[in-house]
């Protein structure tokens, strides 16, 4: 189950659930601990989301890392807004072949146009695999 600000936009908790965060969340396996504008959580399987090699997918990372960052700032943003991802990148640290990451997304700016946060991605064992820094421009829907 999902934790929500008690003063989220009903409207945007009516879409998350409705959607599961996107149709590409959904086939990841990605699943919502804890959002927030300040700090989200979710977890993603390994299985399903490998490279030719067996190790999880330095694009599933980011994928993980952006719906964190997205939702967030949509959090942020408010209603009647939308964030819109402007740039995003990643540093890779470690791999991880079996089991489940975590996503921990972290604010580092939170503003009236931008918002930009940072998601560290970590194994079962809580080390660190990858750091992925997002901002999102915020603009009316």
């Amino acid at each position: 189950m999902t934790t929500f600000p008690a003063d989220l936009d009903p409207e945007l908790i009516e879409r998350l659930v409705a959607s599961g965060g996107g149709e590409l969340t959904r086939k990841m396996g990605i699943e919502f601990v804890e959002l927030s504008a300040e700090r989200s959580v979710a977890t993603m399987p390994v299985v399903g989301n490998t490279q030719v090699v067996g190790i999880l997918h330095g694009g599933a990372h980011v994928v993980l890392g952006e719906s964190l960052g997205s939702i967030s700032a949509a959090i942020h943003a408010g209603p009647g807004r939308i964030a819109v991802g402007i740039e995003i990148n990643a540093s890779h640290s470690r791999s991880v072949s079996s089991g489940l990451v975590t996503g921990t997304c972290t604010a580092l700016s939170l503003g009236r146009t931008l918002a930009t946060h940072e998601i560290v991605i970590r194994d079962e064992e809580g080390r660190r695999l990858s750091t992925v820094r997002m901002t999102n421009f915020l603009r009316e829907a």
